[in-house]
């Protein structure tokens, strides 16, 4: 058993790779979707394992191989991306049960099982980012995860799906391009590909080739800005959440952007920050400035939306904003709602899109006029939406509140003043937006396409359920989720306050 044990750093990888190759051979959806599922419940009981191991023991140095670091492949699990891990591998598998029949009414059934195929194969991507200690294989992890994310987009109904995922191919492959050349500047000036390695060596090598250094951290922010959708990078994202299908939109809005993010905070404190004191870096300043405006830009477009996936879609850049502005902030308490933002925003938003999910399954439509009156007709999926909602706007007892409660503290600690007011102000439009919402769901008289909806079946309709309750637990009880995004602020940050 313990031998077991200690495999569980390769287990978290290899097992969905593994079954993605084992799914590539299935002719049915029937039998793909089992597979899937497996692998998928699996997941959450591997890295709940590993965040344990790391928050007891401390970090977890896995050497592939044999191999010794830096020579070596190295799984690195700490307290931050065992917490990352829990995460992806938890949406993954609340999702899967709620594929069953939302992926047999949205994709022809000859194409099913590559869906599972292409499905597990990006879950590999998203956990082996977060898994690897190495900054190379994280770029390798980061194209299974896009390439296998752009064909997830194009299986969507509608047309439009194929421009949408083509357009993020183009986008996707310019901010991966930007990354390995960001890799390859840090290799030159350090002789290593091991994060942990390259923080231990940069302080010397900025000191004789300090404009390499830079350039490193210019490409690689940008680069990742492009995978996580930072304004004005988010092209990409709007269309791909609104017409890829139902499913891949709820996964893709908890996981992708968020995995991209962690790999940015790890690079900004874990690497760069060992030779700068990355607040007083130019590139500070504008990821404060991009987030303040991913917070107000992508709100107000929000609220002229009438498609609530899209709608939803302009609120994710907007919520992503305030994940980045944690990261500019830099110190412990804004780092913290950084982090604890990026599950929150799992959460929240894994929730509303599976409800939209739920909507588009009952009726065909996620247009706002559609949806008149169909809370009376579907009221667990639609208090479960509007719950998850108010989480988005910060309303006391949801998560969202606790992640701007920290931002705001963060703020503070910082002396920007100016930043608790912005914060304020853009959760202010995201009432409008969601309060539109909601009186359109429960306060109109029910319209001639809501008239026929029902709740969905259970399988749909649970994980909705156990999200819209994970939005008011961990609003509540706090010590899990921001408990160890405090350590993992305090890990990143080192002796900084």
């Amino acid at each position: 058993m313990s031998q077991l044990i200690a495999q569980l750093p390769a287990l978290q990888v290899v097992v969905p790779l593994l079954g993605a190759v084992l799914v590539a051979f299935c002719r049915g959806g029937r039998t793909a979707y089992f597979v899937s599922l497996l692998v998928s419940l699996l997941m959450p009981v591997v890295s709940g394992l590993l965040l344990w191991q790391a928050i007891i023991a401390g970090p977890i140095s896995y050497h592939l191989g044999g191999w010794q670091p830096p020579w070596g492949i190295e799984y690195h699990i700490d307290v931050f991306n065992g917490l990352v891990l829990m995460m992806v591998s938890a949406v993954g598998a609340l999702v899967m049960p709620f594929a069953w029949r939302s992926v047999a009414d949205e994709i022809d059934e000859d194409k099913q099982a590559w869906f599972y195929c292409m499905y597990l194969l990006c879950l590999t991507g998203l956990l082996g980012i977060a898994a690897t200690g190495d900054a190379f294989n994280a770029f390798v992890f980061l194209e299974i995860s896009s390439l296998s994310a752009y064909v997830l987009i194009a299986l969507g109904r509608d047309r439009r799906a194929l421009l949408a995922a083509f357009r993020y191919l183009i986008m996707g492959t310019i901010g991966a391009t930007f990354y390995v050349i960001g890799i390859g500047l840090l290799y030159v000036v350090t002789g290593s590909l091991n994060i942990v390695d390259i923080g231990s060596r940069i302080a010397g090598a900025a000191a004789v080739y300090p404009h390499a250094v830079i350039a490193a951290l210019a490409f690689i922010t940008v680069g990742l800005g492009l995978k996580l959708a930072l304004f004005p990078l988010h092209v990409w994202l709007p269309n791909a959440y609104t017409y890829a299908p139902s499913v891949v939109t709820a996964f893709m809005a908890a996981t992708a952007t968020k995995v991209a993010i962690y790999l940015l905070a790890r690079f900004a404190f874990g690497v760069f920050g060992q030779a700068f004191d990355f607040r007083t870096l130019p590139v500070a300043d504008i990821i404060l400035v991009l987030s303040v405006a991913a917070m107000f830009v992508a709100a107000f477009v929000a609220i002229s939306e009438t498609d609530l996936k899209r709608m939803l879609a302009y609120s994710s850049v907007s919520q992503i904003g305030y994940i980045t502005l944690g990261i500019g902030i830099a110190n412990k308490p804004g780092l913290t709602g950084s982090i604890v933002h990026l599950v929150n925003h799992a959460m929240m938003k894994g929730a509303l899109f599976l409800a939209l999910g739920a909507v588009v399954y009952r009726i065909g439509s996620a247009r706002l006029s559609d949806l008149a009156g169909i809370g009376r007709r579907m009221p667990w999926t639609m208090t479960a939406f509007t719950i998850a909602g108010f989480g988005l706007i910060g309303t006391p007892g949801t998560v969202g509140f606790i992640s701007k409660w920290y931002l705001v503290a963060g703020a503070f600690a910082a002396g920007q003043w100016v930043l608790v007011f912005l914060i304020v102000g853009s959760s202010l439009l995201a009432l409008v937006y969601v309060g539109r919402a909601v009186e359109v769901i429960w306060f109109r008289d029910t319209g001639p396409a809501a008239a026929r909806a029902t709740d969905p079946p259970p399988s749909m309709l649970a994980p909705i359920l156990l999200l819209m309750a994970a939005v008011v637990y961990f609003g509540v009880e706090t010590s899990l989720t921001a408990g160890i995004a405090e350590r993992a602020a305090a890990l990143l940050l080192g002796g900084l306050p």
